[in-house]
């Protein structure tokens, strides 16, 4: 639990800039991986491969299809979505009047309803 007792004194100038240059040098040799990893799954998809010459991007694109075709709902969202056809993440929060409020009435409208409905209620006791 967070109290005084686990707090830790504050690091000195030099302690910080070499943790900084630390982590700098590690996120460097990071993106340098990924890059790698980037460029070698590139020639990889673009690459014609076996007798048939067909790339990798196509090889994979039809184990992916024949998936989808077995029933992964998995692999057929991901096909709709790279084809262009996935559905809105996005919710329209707007009213048919076109403001954010979700009330159609105003202030004073929506007390004049819940009198009327209060009233309504109390008659049908």
């Amino acid at each position: 639990m967070a109290n005084e007792q686990n707090l830790k004194p504050a690091r000195t100038k030099s302690e910080a800039r070499e943790r900084g240059r630390k982590g700098g040098i590690a996120s460097g040799e990071s993106r340098r991986e990924k890059a790698t990893l980037r460029e070698c799954l590139d020639l990889l998809l673009t690459r014609k491969m076996g007798d048939g010459g067909r790339s990798g991007a196509e090889i994979l694109a039809a184990a992916l299809f024949k998936k989808a075709a077995k029933g992964s709902e998995r692999a057929f969202e991901l096909i709709r979505d790279t084809v262009g056809e996935k559905p809105s993440d996005r919710i329209d929060h707007t009213s048919s009047d076109g403001s954010m409020s979700p009330y159609r009435l105003t202030p004073a409208e929506v007390a004049q309803e819940l009198i009327r409905q209060s009233e309504e209620l109390e008659g049908e006791e």
